[in-house]
């Protein structure tokens, strides 16, 4: 993410280009893993463009905020593993749109929070979904009511974000960390990822009964496939296995 002039505020322009960004990458099949960034120094998104919203009518307000929920939604659904890297700022919609990524990375010294009441409104780009799943739902009360900010080490506690780690001097070391955790996913079997990212996010809507079906239906588009074939017959030959994503 790239709109410095704006600290990566969700403007019309910027949410479109999204959109289209996800669009190629879902029908990519080199793609393994997306690691959403900003190219903005000690920003990661700073949320809706106010500026721009300020000049709405109500009907566009909603509309808008619609489109912003159906981005969020795209993230959510892209087949591969996503991981957020957040090097700064992440309040209102920039964190639901890590919020909607798989796994979170963060600096120690990132700020995050949906902040939403302390400016008259509420998350609805799906922050009083995704945060209560992340968190637990008394916390995520908690932090939607106040508008709290958190940084990344309270973010690492409260399980909001999988790692936190101290700030390095070129303002990455979140990123350089999500680039460790996706280079451990990349030698893995592909579609077997791809399956139990859609095992796991279909399961957690339903009771477990349910969501043991679906896993089971998961596993089953699983078992014809080569790497599958590959991985037994690499821990037999004792090497490392060479997944296709077939």
């Amino acid at each position: 993410m790239n709109r410095p002039h704006a600290r990566n505020s969700l403007g019309k322009v910027f949410v479109n280009e999204l959109f289209s960004a996800l669009e190629q990458l879902r029908f990519d099949e080199q793609v393994r893993v997306v690691v959403f960034k900003s190219q903005v120094k000690g920003v990661f998104c700073a949320g809706a463009d106010l500026k721009e919203r300020a000049e709405m009518d109500d009907a566009e307000v909603g509309e808008f905020v619609r489109r912003l929920r159906n981005l969020m939604d795209e993230i959510a659904a892209l087949p591969v593993p996503t991981i957020a890297a957040i090097d700064g700022y992440a309040l209102g919609g920039g964190l639901e749109l890590a919020l909607a990524c798989d796994l979170r990375v963060a600096a120690s010294s990132a700020k995050m929070g949906l902040i939403e009441t302390t400016r008259g409104l509420l998350p609805g780009a799906g922050g009083t979904q995704r945060l209560p799943r992340c968190v637990g739902i008394g916390l995520a009360k908690e932090l939607i009511f106040t508008g709290r900010q958190v940084d990344g080490e309270q973010a690492a506690s409260m399980g909001l974000v999988n790692h936190s780690v101290p700030q390095n001097s070129e303002g990455d070391a979140a990123y350089q960390r999500a680039l460790t955790l996706a280079k451990e996913i990349l030698p893995q079997a592909p579609f077997a990822v791809k399956m139990g990212k859609l095992a796991i996010n279909k399961g957690m809507e339903v009771d477990i009964a349910s969501g043991m079906a679906i896993e089971g239906m998961c596993y089953a588009q699983n078992i014809p496939t080569k790497d599958r074939q590959e991985g037994m017959a690499a821990f037999r030959e004792k090497r490392p296995p060479r997944f296709t994503g077939k």
